[in-house]
């Protein structure tokens, strides 16, 4: 039997950890359904148009961008789109300065460094009189980079917590995604479930162990199995 870990809205979480917008913490914290809110209050056609517009502008999205994605194709020009990001940075006030600072930081000293250590190395494309700095590649890295060292520390305690029990063997790893193999006629005396929910429940605490930082939210997945990819049900 297959069971799949994957990271709760893991990019999201960490924008809003990386920015400490305190609307975004509170719509974490209490499991409020932002993506659904956004549709509503940006006026988008559905949830999952407003989940991935959220995730491409955490990522350098630009009315450009997105006026000219055939994934948005009629939904709006560049103005329209424009209007759209300052509605999403008006609610997300502190994400808006984190942009801010991560491009001037980035210009200013050529770097950026992550709360784990990371540092990542920035330069300047320079054509004839125009310079410009490669801004998808500023907002997305720190965000990319720190998602991976979450699910590198709630992996590492899976890995330690379910090693020695007979039936279960962690087969594959992608990205926000955990695979395991799982024999459930021989590991019937523990609650895979739980042990999985409280790996990852222990990521802030171990977080803070090993980088004398906080991190103040919480890490979620979510759990699937099945015999194979194309027949998975929910387990929590």
């Amino acid at each position: 039997m297959l069971w799949n870990v994957d990271g709760k809205q893991l990019e999201w979480v960490c924008a809003a950890y990386l920015s400490q917008d305190q609307v975004a913490i509170q719509e974490i914290l209490n499991e409020f359904d932002q993506h659904t809110d956004n549709q509503q209050r940006l006026g988008l056609p559905s949830r999952l148009t407003a989940k991935t517009f959220v995730f491409r502008l955490l990522y350098g999205g630009t009315a450009y961008s997105y006026g000219h994605d055939p994934d948005f194709a009629g939904l709006g020009t560049e103005a329209y789109w424009e209007r759209i990001i300052q509605k999403f940075y008006e609610k997300y006030s502190g994400i808006k300065s984190w942009h801010t600072l991560l491009e001037e930081t980035a210009k200013r000293s050529g770097r950026i460094v992550s709360p784990t250590g990371r540092v990542y190395h920035y330069e300047p494309l320079i054509r004839g009189d125009r310079v410009t700095w490669p801004r998808t590649k500023i907002l997305n890295y720190i965000v990319q980079g720190l998602a991976a060292d979450l699910m590198a520390i709630g992996r590492v305690t899976l890995w330690k917590r379910l090693k020695g029990v007979e039936g279960i063997k962690l087969i594959n790893t992608v990205h926000d995604s955990i695979v395991l193999d799982v024999d459930e006629k021989t590991c019937h005396n523990i609650s895979i479930a739980t042990v999985i929910k409280d790996s990852f429940r222990d990521v802030p605490k171990n977080f803070e162990k090993l980088f004398g930082v906080e991190f103040n939210l919480p890490v979620r997945v979510e759990i699937e199995k099945g015999m194979d990819w194309a027949n998975m049900e929910k387990v929590a």
